[in-house]
């Protein structure tokens, strides 16, 4: 969230950023929390948090412009990119761009679980050391697990379970330490 970080990067607190724009410190918690959507807020809200930040009103409304695409166009991207990329580019991609991170403070978990799996399988198919810094998040799980679209389908279609039992058979650990079944990494079109 952009708010969150400038805070963070101006060295101010929610409490002073309220006295010093007239924006209620409730409203400030609120979007910091997610509660209230930064793009629901009045173009006066807007101005004079933009205004004490001493950012844009575009920067502020940066996150919440951007379109989120389907979970399953962002795993056919990433795919793409490996393979695109080559194992070691993409890695050095990633880590450079700190796209994990941007996701996670984006509270987009399930791709930055995804891109940290990726990440991983990477390592290890490549027998490179795992990154420290994402230690903390490989313990993290989704709450409900993620199947590919078109096993799900299946499932529906055949009216049985069958399906999803046997992909979290073939799952990549990687993947399925995060509650995400995944098989198939390589094989894009």
């Amino acid at each position: 969230m952009v708010i969150k970080e400038l805070l963070k990067e101006k060295n101010i607190s929610k409490y002073k950023l309220a006295k010093l724009s007239g924006v209620s410190q409730t409203t400030i918690n609120d979007i910091c929390s997610g509660r209230v959507s930064i793009k629901n807020c009045t173009g006066e809200t807007l101005y004079k948090l933009a205004q004490v930040l001493d950012v844009s009103m575009e920067l502020l409304l940066r996150d919440s412009l951007e379109p989120r695409p389907s979970f399953e166009t962002f795993k056919s991207n990433i795919c793409h990119l490996v393979k695109d990329r080559g194992d070691i580019d993409f890695l050095i991609d990633v880590i450079q761009s700190d796209k994990i991170y941007e996701y996670l403070s984006k509270q987009w978990y399930p791709e930055a679980l995804y891109l940290l799996a990726m990440v991983d399988y990477l390592c290890n198919e490549n027998g490179l050391p795992l990154l420290e810094e994402y230690e903390e998040f490989r313990k993290v799980k989704l709450a409900k697990t993620i199947y590919p679209a078109g096993i799900s389908i299946l499932c529906s279609t055949l009216n049985s379970e069958e399906p999803k039992e046997k992909s979290l058979q073939e799952a990549i650990p990687e993947f399925l330490r995060h509650n995400i079944v995944e098989s198939e990494v390589r094989n894009v079109a």
